[in-house]
């Protein structure tokens, strides 16, 4: 695998009402722990980005998603490896959400974001998806779905 090849998957949900999946990683990571962030992991040899995501979702979360819903939105260096955001305006709720890595994976509210301790490469997404055109057309995709 060469520096340019993507490690990392992670999945950005967004709600009808434009809240964000986020999962609070708890002390064990050897990466960012203690931070908020989004579902995702390694890349397993031969995945490609999408696939990744799709999986480390379901893994998880426990939510199943299809690869046509999900959307490329970022690639960037995080220090530990290139991560690959995925994204889509999904239809769900908090009851929908299974926890089976961290300490919780929940809806938040995107105004309380800022005041969260975030992975590096949450703050690097975060710091121009807040606020995004593309946050808006996600929440409609979502609504849309509701």
């Amino acid at each position: 695998m060469s520096v340019s090849d993507p490690t990392f998957a992670s999945v950005l949900l967004v709600d009808p009402r434009g809240w964000l999946l986020l999962q609070e990683r708890d002390e064990h990571p050897r990466i960012d722990p203690d931070c908020w962030g989004l579902p995702g992991g390694h890349m397993e040899p031969g995945e490609t980005p999408l696939e990744a995501a799709v999986r480390e979702l379901e893994e998880e979360t426990g939510l199943v998603l299809s690869p046509d819903e999900l959307t490329q939105v970022e690639q960037h260096d995080a220090g530990h490896g290139l991560v690959t955001t995925l994204a889509a305006g999904a239809a769900l709720t908090d009851a929908d959400v299974e926890c089976h890595e961290g300490r919780q994976i929940v809806l938040v509210d995107p105004a309380t974001v800022p005041e969260l301790p975030l992975t590096r490469s949450a703050g690097v997404l975060f710091s121009w998806f807040l606020g995004s055109d593309l946050h808006d057309r996600l929440t409609r995709e979502a609504a849309a779905r509701a």
